[in-house]
């Protein structure tokens, strides 16, 4: 197998987003008993650089509840703070969820939602 250069390192993390990135420090810590504090040096520089190519707060919004409207419901639920009717009628508009909220937080959300079958829109 081929040496992972450090470049070849940063321009990868430059690519992900922050979630991804936590999840490596995550794996890393696994791996290797690494603190990710030690490690969370780079998610700051990887985030800075993907703030400045886009907007810093975003709208997520249901495209489509898919198979799993129960559990998308559930979710939106959770996520919005909303009583179960108000967060069944977001998901029934294909409404918005949370807007004008930081990208990663915008991430999370989107991952959640995708993991119950929810198509999502991060705009």
């Amino acid at each position: 197998m081929a040496k992972l250069t450090k470049e070849d390192f940063i321009s990868s993390l430059k690519e992900m987003n922050l979630l991804e990135i936590k999840e490596l420090v995550d794996a890393m810590k696994e791996e290797f008993g690494v603190d990710p504090s030690a490690v969370a040096v780079a998610a700051p520089a990887a985030g800075a650089a993907a703030a400045e190519e886009g907007p810093s707060v975003v709208t997520v919004s249901i495209a489509d509840a898919g198979a799993g409207k129960v559990g998308v419901i559930k979710v939106v639920k959770e996520i919005t703070g909303l009583g179960l009717k108000e967060a069944k009628d977001i998901v029934d508009a294909n409404g918005v969820v949370k807007e004008n909220i930081p990208v990663a937080e915008a991430e999370e959300i989107k991952a959640k939602l995708e993991e119950v079958g929810a198509t999502v829109e991060v705009k």
